[in-house]
């Protein structure tokens, strides 16, 4: 029998605590690969729940300036897929945090659908979200079917309709990703007010966890998501961190510093309170 999916186990855990999650986006190869590592530990010292792993691309498209910038640095400083597969093997070598790779299309498919998905479960990773791959494209192409035992994140968007967020939900597996906001990804002062209907309309689709993401950069705003959503997700604000430090100082102790308390604040409130 096959061990129990990182992801599975971990939002058990979650519910079981009566606790939201924390989930942290990094750019993979920002500034390099063996930093990228030292990142990814920090972040599970600071209490984080998850890893989304993203694979740096060219035209990020939904991507605001912070995360193009570090998918920039991490291209210039020569990461590769096969770079980031390795960079993974080497966490999954002394950490059990799940890992979702969250990237676009293009690069899976320049790669190879089935083979991305193939190494990268062997790697270690979890689940992978493809942000730019329609739910209902997959069926209509059998090449874009495999998974290899990968959990599927889907996202859903504030503009997202009933009908189509049943779509979206049916094909999800591991949790859906609310993106709270319409636009690119980046921090945002103040949070959406329609996330807490947004969640409970979500949850008459599907029995997954709701991670909520896109502009969240503060305890407060952790603290605010976390009393309707299973997962906070946190991005640009720990990439802009990690970019502020540069290489004048010690990124893992810089993103401890700063996840830390997100990581409290989303775990101080309780689901529903």
């Amino acid at each position: 029998m096959s061990a129990p999916n990182r992801i599975d186990s971990t939002f058990e855990r979650l519910r079981i605590a009566g606790q939201s999650g924390f989930i942290a986006y990094i750019t993979g190869g920002d500034p390099d690969l063996d930093t990228t590592l030292e990142i990814a530990l920090a972040l599970e010292k600071s209490g984080c729940d998850i890893l989304e792993l993203g694979v740096p691309f060219s035209d990020p498209l939904a991507d605001g300036a912070t995360i193009q910038a570090a998918a920039g640095r991490a291209l210039a400083a020569g990461t590769t897929i096969e770079g980031l597969f390795e960079c993974l093997r080497k966490l999954r070598a002394v950490s059990e945090m799940p890992v979702v790779i969250f990237t676009y299309l293009n690069p899976v498919y320049a790669y190879g659908f089935e083979r991305f998905h193939e190494t990268a479960a062997a790697a270690g990773a979890d689940g992978i979200l493809i942000l730019d791959l329609p739910p209902d494209e997959a069926p209509l192409n059998s090449e874009l079917s495999a998974g290899h035992g990968l959990k599927m994140i889907q996202l859903i968007a504030p503009t997202t309709p009933p009908a189509r967020m049943q779509t979206i939900a049916d094909s999800a597996s591991g949790f859906i990703y609310y993106v709270s906001r319409e636009g690119v990804t980046g921090e945002q002062s103040t949070l959406s007010d329609s996330i807490t209907t947004q969640v409970a309309e979500i949850r008459r689709h599907t029995n997954l966890p709701i991670a909520v993401g896109f502009g969240i950069s503060t305890p407060q705003q952790a603290a605010e998501v976390a009393k309707s959503a299973d997962a906070v997700v946190v991005g640009s604000a720990i990439v802009r961190k990690i970019a502020e430090v540069g290489s004048m100082g010690s990124h893992a102790e810089a993103v401890i510093e700063f996840v830390t308390p997100l990581v409290t604040a989303t775990k101080s409130k309780s689901r529903g309170s």
